[in-house]
C-alpha cells in the first residue's frame, strides 16, 4: 500500500503530550500488523539538542547510529520497540544547514533562496524520505512547539503543502488543552477552539482532535467543540491525565482512535490491535504494591526529564520484578560526608547518574564510598562508572589525587582520561563518541549473567574513557574490568564481584530499555534492591 502520513500537532500550551499521543498511535498501528515509523521535527536553530543544557531541552536521547536527539525519541522506542535514527529527528537547523549547503554548492542556480519554496521544501524532503527509504506504511510526524509559535510557522507550511500533495494518504491529528477553571467549575473549550482556528488560519484543518484534560469532557462539550472546530463528532477524542504514559494507548484505543484514523486514510479497520504482551506490562504495573527504593544521584534532579530514559528504565524494570518504583532524587552537589548516611541509610539501590563537568562530582565521590562500604547494590552510567573507578582509585588504591582530566587536566593520576581520538577535535556538536558499539563481557561475571550473554551491543555518549595503563592496579585491587570493546580495548564495564551488586558502565544501557524489551541490566539491578531490602537486619 502507499505510505500514509500523520501529522501530530499541538496548541494552547506546550508539553501537553504530543509525544505520548504520538508513540499511542504508533504503537497501536504496530499491533494491527502495520510498519510505522515516527520522527519529530523540532523548531529550534540548534543543529541538534547535543549541545544544550539538559534545563534547556531535558535529556538528550541517543539512536543506534550516533545522532543526539529529542527526548521524544525515547519514548517512540519505548512504545514501539523499533529503533529509531538521524533520520527521526531533525530541527530548523538542520533543515537551515541543508539549504545553505546547497546554496553554496550553487544547486538553486542562482535563485533567490527563501523559506517558500525552498526551506519548506526540505521540511517535505525529510517527511517523505522517511517513507522512500523504509518501505512503511505509515510514517507519524510530530511538528514541535505549538501552533503559533513563529519558528513553527515553516513546519506548518510545509504541512498544508503535504495536505494537498498527499491527497488522502495524509491525516492531521491536532492536540489542544480543555483547562478546568475551579473557581467556576467548569470546563473551558475557547482556547481549543482559538488554537484550531489558528491552524486553520495557516491553511490546515484538523481530521482528528485529541483534547488533553484533568477532567472528563462531556459528550455535550465534545460535539460543541466538533462543531465550532469543522471537525466530525466522532473524531474528537479526551485524553484524560492517566495513571502512566503507558495506560495512553489502551484509552486511546478504547475511543477508537486508531480505527477513525484508518478510515480517514481509506483504510477499514479489520480485527482488533494485538495488544496482549502490552497488556500483561500494563496488569504488572497495576497490581504491583511492594515498593523497592532506589536513589538517583545527579545533579539535573530539579528537572526530571533530565533522566528520562533511566526514570522509564527502572520503572520498566520495577514493574517487571513486580514491584512499584520509588524513586527518590538526591542533588549530588548536596552530598556531604556529614549527611550521606541520613540520605542513604533507607535506600534499596543507588544510581549514580551520567553527566558531564565538575558541578555535583565530589558528592558522587561520597555517596559511592558509603555505598561501596555498605554494599548496597548500586549501578554508575557513563560518569557514574567513571566516578567508580576515581572514588575506588582514591580510597581503595591510595591514589588521593586520582581524577579524570575533565575536571582536573593536570592530576598526577589520570585513571580517567580523554580519548586519544577526541583529542584534536574542537567543535563541540555531534563530535563525541556516539552510537551502539560492540562490547564483550566476561563469562562468569555479574553483567553477563545480567545480560545472559557475553556478546552485547549498546549506545555510547561520552568523550573520556578509563585509562588503561591502570588496568592491573585495579583488577589486583578487586574491581575487575568485565566489559570492553574488542576492536579497542575500551573499558566499557568494571564491576565489584565481591559485593552485591556494583557495577559501572560506559555506555547508556537506559537507552534501549522498552516497555516490551526491558534492559536486562536494570532489571538485574532492580532484582539485587529487592533482595536487598529483603534481607535487610531489622532494626
Amino acid at each position: 500500500m502507499e505510505t500514509k502520513y500523520i501529522f501530530v500537532t499541538g496548541g494552547v500550551v506546550s508539553s501537553l503530550g504530543k509525544g505520548i499521543i504520538s508513540s499511542s498511535l504508533a504503537c497501536l498501528l504496530k499491533a494491527r500488523g502495520y510498519n510505522v515509523t515516527i520522527q519529530k521535527f523540532d523548531p529550534y536553530i540548534n543543529i541538534d539538542p547535543g549541545t544544550l543544557n539538559p534545563y534547556e531541552h531535558g535529556e538528550c536521547y541517543v539512536t543506534v547510529d550516533g545522532h543526539e536527539a529529542d527526548l521524544d525519541l525515547g519514548h517512540y522506542e519505548r512504545f514501539t520497540n523499533i529503533q529509531t535514527t538521524r533520520a527521526n529527528n531533525v530541527t530548523s537547523g538542520r533543515i537551515f544547514q541543508n539549504v545553505i549547503d546547497k546554496e553554496r554548492r550553487g544547486d538553486y542556480l542562482g535563485k533567490t533562496v527563501q523559506i517558500i519554496p525552498h526551506v519548506t521544501d526540505e521540511i517535505k524532503r525529510n517527511v517523505k524520505a522517511l517513507g522512500n527509504t523504509g518501505n512503511f506504511d505509515f510514517v507519524i510526524t510530530e511538528i514541535g512547539g505549538t501552533v503559533g509559535d513563529i519558528e513553527s510557522q515553516p513546519f506548518l507550511e510545509a504541512v498544508r503543502q503535504l495536505r494537498w500533495e498527499l491527497e488522502d494518504n495524509c491525516v492531521c491529528v491536532h492536540l489542544t488543552y480543555v483547562p478546568y477553571i475551579h473557581a467556576a467549575k467548569e470546563l473551558k473549550t475557547k482556547p481549543t477552539q482559538h488554537s484550531v482556528k489558528q491552524l486553520q488560519q495557516l491553511g490546515i484543518q484538523p481530521d482528528i482532535l485529541v483534547l488533553r484534560t484533568e477532567h472528563d469532557i462531556p459528550a455535550g462539550m465534545r460535539k460543541k467543540i466538533a462543531q465550532f472546530c469543522n471537525v466530525s463528532p466522532d473524531a474528537v477524542i479526551q485524553s484524560v491525565d492517566a495513571p502512566s504514559i503507558y495506560d495512553v494507548p489502551v484509552m486511546m484505543h478504547e475511543q477508537h482512535l486508531d480505527e477513525i484514523l484508518l478510515r480517514k486514510v481509506n483504510i477499514e479497520p479489520k480485527g482488533q490491535p494485538n495488544m496482549t504482551p502490552w497488556k500483561e506490562f500494563l496488569t504488572k504495573m497495576h497490581s504491583a504494591t511492594a515498593p523497592v527504593k532506589i536513589g538517583l544521584v545527579g545533579k539535573y534532579v530539579e528537572l526530571q526529564d533530565a533522566y528520562k530514559s533511566i526514570n522509564e528504565a527502572l520503572f520498566q524494570a520495577a514493574t517487571y520484578n513486580d514491584h512499584l518504583l520509588d524513586l527518590k532524587y538526591i542533588h549530588s552537589e548536596r552530598v556531604t560526608p556529614e549527611n550521606v548516611e541520613e540520605q542513604m541509610k533507607d535506600l534499596d539501590g543507588v544510581i549514580i547518574a551520567p553527566g558531564f563537568g565538575q558541578r555535583g562530582i565530589e558528592g558522587k565521590f561520597v555517596a559511592l564510598e558509603w555505598c561501596r562500604k555498605h554494599d548496597i547494590p548500586t549501578f554508575g552510567i557513563c560518569l557514574g562508572m567513571q566516578c567508580m573507578v576515581i572514588e575506588f582509585a582514591r580510597n581503595v588504591l591510595g591514589l588521593k589525587e586520582a581524577n579524570s582530566t575533565e575536571m582536573a587536566p593536570n592530576t598526577p593520576d589520570n585513571v580517567i582520561d580523554l580519548m586519544e581520538e577526541q583529542k584534536s577535535i574542537s567543535n563541540m556538536g555531534g563530535t563525541m563518541r556516539l552510537g551502539a558499539y560492540d562490547c564483550s563481557l566476561k563469562p562468569g561475571s555479574k553483567v553477563a549473567e545480567a545480560y545472559g550473554k557475553t556478546e552485547v551491543k549498546e549506545r555510547h555518549r561520552h568523550r573520556f574513557e578509563f585509562n588503561n595503563d591502570y588496568r592491573e592496579r585495579f583488577e589486583q585491587a578487586g574491581m575487575k574490568c568485565v566489559g570492553e570493546n574488542p576492536a579497542t580495548h575500551l573499558v566499557e564495564v568494571v564491576e565489584l564481584p565481591d559485593h552485591r551488586w556494583f557495577i559501572g558502565t560506559q555506555y547508556h544501557p537506559e537507552y534501549s530499555s522498552t516497555v516490551l524489551s526491558p534492559s536486562p541490566l536494570f532489571l538485574s539491578f532492580v532484582k539485587a534492591a529487592i533482595d536487598y531490602k529483603n534481607n535487610k537486619p531489622k532494626e
